[in-house]
């Protein structure tokens, strides 16, 4: 039911004309005879409806009022109203009646088949995240009625285990605390968990669409070479696109659940790229202000928990100034900071890079300090985990380094991250980069497999892989990318990962079984990726968006890695402009 489209078009052939038009897409057509079978289907489950304009009468649009009020918080019913050509203005009681459909995307007749299917398809999506948010609201409600019998259960206990010695009493309150401590965080746990999943979905179709303008950026920029106003323009886009898409990245990278490797990183590029996130969290009543060191301070970290880890400490620190204040981010190299492990030897070989965050709030008690990188331990008397700072802690020390916290009450917190300074790799990561770019051998150009649901993003895949001079096969989901394997061995398959009936990991598992040795890229704006990293590793998922260069240089290596040097079909003989 969740696939199944109301149809109300009474007059003439629409109605069987729609029916033609989705049927084939394996989209379930229900039609109705007139308005009042469509409020009665409408009772029942249903993805959207579409419906014409001229059977909008007042006493629909009055039933359909009623039905959209009654409906729960998550839900937000979508309609396709199929407009009339508008060779007169439309009259306000026309346009009231489609006001009153919040959600609706407006189709002028006639319709283009794909642009009715494309509509159709996006409500569709649409609608599943809804069912999805309404599985996620009920698991956590189902999560609270458990909390909730838990706690029932342990008061009870402690009532009928009440003794007349003190140490007793004690002994049980300590209990019933901890338990509701680490119930709170269970609950918290399940929501964050939950809201990772739904963030994530959302998150694929913005990327997609990021990805979509980012590419047809470039296509521009290399189709009009000579015209410097349209190449400004197309420049200007595409920053505004990276900000996006670099804020989104952001906020996803804290919601993933897999482990990341650590990789060598300049600290102050993370806080640079990180100052708008911490911006908006920190608020307009915190100043923000960052001083970084002069030179590049590299370090090797998992940059996903170092942003995390910043994240944690701006957001205490503004916890901490209530009524505002100022935060500083600073970064430092310190050659001389040696350190020492355990065995007494030198920790810090080339030096430390020392990240400090530090702001003018409250303070901590100086009988707290030791505690504060406890495990549950917390000063916030509402709310709070008491894992924010522990997680600081392991993650510095996880990574070779510690972490230090000084505090004066009435003047403010500092907490400082140190890393071992590591070496530039600059040479050898360049030397690797035009490596992997250099052509490797001459003959016929790669042929490479798209399979992408999204018209747009598929359309504008295969557009950019052409212009790189690449032969493009193309499929609509995973079934008929599966089809197209069996016709024939591509020499690269490049897949989305969230697709209907067959998923990208499902359709590599699949492709892996047909042909072993074929190489694979999964493109993809989802977050939480444990899955395919397992089957085809990290080093071959490309994030959308991505650019021209970033496709080129994935599909090169991809390429090399799967064939020798002395094969004929690799790269394509040349990019087009």
């Amino acid at each position: 039911m969740h696939n199944r489209i109301l149809v109300l078009a009474p007059f003439g052939r629409d109605a069987k004309v729609i029916k033609e038009v989705l049927a084939p897409r394996q989209i379930e057509i229900h039609i109705c005879a007139d308005a009042a079978s469509l409020v009665e289907e409408l009772g029942k489950e249903s993805a959207g409806t579409i419906i014409t304009e001229e059977t909008l009468a007042q006493d629909l649009v009055d039933s359909l009022r009623l039905l959209l009020g009654r409906q729960p918080p998550w839900s937000d019913y979508p309609f396709v109203v199929l407009a009339a050509r508008q060779t007169v203005r439309r009259s306000d009681r026309a346009r009231l009646a489609l006001q009153e459909l919040s959600n609706l995307v407006l189709l002028e007749r006639p319709v283009n088949p794909d642009t009715l299917a494309s509509a159709v398809q996006s409500a569709l999506r649409a609608r599943r995240r809804q069912y999805l948010t309404r599985e996620h609201l009920a698991e956590l409600q189902q999560s609270k009625h458990s909390v909730e019998r838990l706690n029932n259960d342990l008061e009870t206990r402690i009532a009928e285990r009440t003794v007349d010695l003190a140490s007793a009493n004690d002994r049980l309150m300590h209990e019933m605390v901890e338990r509701e401590r680490v119930e709170n965080s269970r609950v918290q746990n399940q929501k964050m968990e939950a809201l990772g999943r739904l963030t994530g979905g959302i998150a694929h179709d913005f990327n997609n669409l990021l990805h979509v303008v980012t590419l047809n950026l470039q296509l521009i920029e290399r189709m009009a070479p000579k015209e410097d106003r349209i190449r400004n323009f197309a420049r200007q886009a595409k920053e505004a696109v990276e900000r996006g898409s670099r804020l989104t990245g952001q906020l996803l990278s804290f919601a993933r659940t897999q482990s990341l490797v650590p990789k060598l990183h300049d600290a102050n590029e993370l806080i640079r790229n990180m100052a708008d996130l911490i911006a908006i969290s920190v608020g307009a009543q915190v100043k923000l202000s960052l001083a970084l060191s002069s030179g590049p301070a590299h370090v090797v970290v998992d940059a996903a928990q170092m942003e995390m880890a910043i994240l944690n400490l701006a957001v205490n620190s503004r916890d901490a100034m209530p009524k505002g204040g100022s935060l500083e981010i600073r970064t430092d190299i310190d050659a001389g900071y040696t350190g020492h492990d355990e065995s007494g030897g030198r920790a810090y070989p080339l030096g430390a890079v020392h990240v400090t965050v530090r702001d003018t709030g409250e303070g901590i008690a100086p009988n707290l300090l030791s505690k504060v990188f406890d495990p549950f331990f917390t000063t916030k008397q509402h709310g709070g985990t008491g894992l924010g700072l522990s997680q600081v802690y392991g993650f510095a020390r996880q990574s070779g380094g510690r972490a230090q916290v000084n505090s004066e009450l009435g003047r403010g917190t500092s907490v400082r991250m140190s890393f071992p300074l590591s070496p530039s790799q600059e040479h050898e990561v360049a030397g690797r980069e035009m490596q992997a770019q250099q052509p490797m051998a001459s003959g016929q150009p790669a042929e490479i497999l798209v399979v992408e649901d999204d018209p747009a993003v598929r359309r504008s895949m295969v557009e950019s892989l052409q212009v790189l001079g690449f032969r493009v096969r193309e499929a609509a989901d995973g079934m008929a990318g599966l089809l197209e394997l069996e016709n024939g061995r591509p020499d690269l398959l490049l897949v989305d990962y969230l697709m209907p009936r067959m998923n990208g990991a499902e359709l590599i598992a699949q492709a892996r079984g047909m042909y072993g040795d074929l190489p694979v890229l999964m493109a993809t704006g989802y977050a939480d990726m444990n899955d395919v990293e397992r089957l085809i590793g990290p080093q071959s998922v490309l994030p959308k968006p991505f650019d021209l260069d970033t496709l080129a240089k994935a599909v090169a290596t991809e390429l090399r890695q799967a064939r020798p040097a002395s094969d004929e079909v690799l790269q394509p003989p040349c990019q087009k402009t």
